[in-house]
């Protein structure tokens, strides 16, 4: 026992002998560290080669946004009248049922006089229209306007008071990544923010190629009930006009989109001015390029839009831009896709002057071109069509008419094996006479549930008539 504690002892000496000389011989010196707070940035490295990476601490302040916002944002309710289901009573005594059916939305006040935009499609086929302030006041509106191929429409409600409103910004302007509000005012809840961020521009929504749109597209909680709402900076100025989401289930699943403030804009001004839309085009057809496309013209470029046919009389032919040429920039803002231009073209009207930039064989150059009046239009099943020159109704001896100035691809096989080719005269649509494109596109609209009526003379002068069913 005595051993064992010796051997204790000994070993704790040990230990006590070996602790004392490292300290006193081996360990370095260290002084006590403070951690302080202090008022200096951290500095973060950037992880891409940008030379002002976005720092965490600047943060973006919403408050400001949605306090000069939500006032100005609106309830835009839509009494409509519908034809319900007929009954034995209705038949017998010859009525037909019609019952109230009721629509909802959102609209932006634009100025304090009480002009508002809002969607074409949230006050469509209106026979009633109100509008519910976010202080719960409910005034009567009356429809100044409406433009369904950019589904905006423009009420006016009349107040004694000046109202609070919203101010435009140039959505040209907007950067991809930025942040933006979505301000509706759904069901009368009163106005409800959501924030995201711009998450692509000029985004075509139709892929079947028909109608080309150009839609800002953001992340920001759209739901159904807030088209016509607002979509603004963090600045709580007007970039954009909610108008749609892409969703299967028909609730908002990560995407929804908004007319730019620059063509919601034009359109309204114009409504206001002339009473319509005067839209401008550039006087071409064409195609976005990408791999295939440019294999397929065995051509190298992958980016713009080819220029794949020149419309007659029209600024672009006035200003000596050919086919195969590849538009490239319009008015230094960069063209990769049809979006882009179409985006920026319908900001503009009419007589207004555009600079393009064109690679024509491999070189650059810059042309002004003045838009014009939008004489075309694409006809379903038939093609392009505009307005006739008395030259071309003498040519077929004919006092009225349009002028078929491209084939539709899919049925210009079954024209052309009935004589109609590019120059031919359409007389009538649907039994209606028509002189322009604009007779042709209300007799598209007066047309039979599923037939359609042609009237027209082929390239060799015989009149003949087509019905569709």
């Amino acid at each position: 026992m005595k051993k064992f504690l010796s051997l204790v002892l000994v070993s704790a000496l040990g230990g006590v002998l070996t602790l004392g000389a490292y300290k006193l011989f081996l360990e370095k010196e260290n002084k006590n560290i403070v951690v302080t707070a202090t008022d200096s940035i951290p500095t973060f490295l950037p992880t891409g080669n940008i030379n002002s990476p976005l720092k965490a601490y600047e943060n973006s302040d919403f408050i400001t946004a949605a306090e000069n916002t939500v006032n100005a944002v609106v309830h835009v309710k839509n009494v409509s009248i519908s034809s319900g289901q007929m009954t034995f009573e209705d038949l017998f005594f010859g009525r037909r049922s019609q019952r109230p059916q009721l629509g909802t939305g959102s609209g932006v006040i634009i100025n304090a006089n009480g002009y508002i935009i809002t969607n074409n499609h949230v006050i469509k086929n209106a026979h009633e229209l109100s509008v519910t302030m976010n202080n719960n006041k409910t005034y009567e509106a009356k429809l100044v306007g409406t433009d369904p191929k950019t589904d905006i429409a423009l009420l006016k409600i009349d107040t004694d008071e000046d109202l609070p409103y919203v101010t435009f910004a140039d959505s040209d302007e907007v950067k991809i990544g930025e942040w933006v509000l979505a301000v509706g005012n759904p069901f009368n809840l009163t106005s409800t923010v959501t924030a995201g961020i711009i998450s692509a521009k000029s985004r075509n929504l139709d892929p079947s190629g028909r109608y080309t749109q150009s839609f800002l597209q953001t992340d920001a909680a759209v739901n159904p009930g807030n088209s016509g709402g607002a979509l603004v900076n963090t600045n709580g100025e007007l970039i954009g006009i909610n108008t749609a989401i892409s969703s299967q289930t028909g609730s908002y699943v990560g995407y929804s989109f908004a007319v730019p403030s620059n063509i919601a804009r034009r359109v309204i001004e114009d409504i206001m001015e002339y009473g319509n839309v005067q839209n401008g085009i550039l006087g071409i057809s064409g195609r976005t390029l990408n791999s295939e496309f440019a294999e397929q013209l065995g051509i190298d470029d992958t980016q713009g839009v080819y220029v794949g046919s020149i419309v007659e009389d029209s600024g672009a032919e006035k200003s000596g831009v050919k086919k195969g040429d590849i538009i490239k920039e319009i008015d230094n803002v960069k063209v990769s896709k049809f979006s882009d231009l179409i985006g920026h073209i319908s900001a503009k009207r009419a007589n207004d002057v555009v600079n393009l930039t064109l690679s024509r064989n491999g070189t650059l150059r810059t042309v002004p071109v003045t838009l014009i009046k939008n004489e075309t239009f694409k006809m379903p099943l038939v093609g392009r069509i505009k307005n006739a020159k008395q030259e071309d109704l003498k040519k077929f001896n004919t006092p009225n008419g349009v002028k078929i100035i491209e084939l539709d691809q899919e049925y210009a096989e079954y024209w052309k094996n009935n004589g109609v080719s590019e120059g031919s005269i359409i007389t009538s649509i649907n039994d209606i006479k028509v002189n322009s494109v604009d007779d042709v596109q209300n007799a598209l609209q007066d047309k039979s549930l599923g037939s359609l009526r042609i009237e027209l003379i082929n390239s060799k002068g015989e009149k003949e008539r087509y019905n569709f069913r």
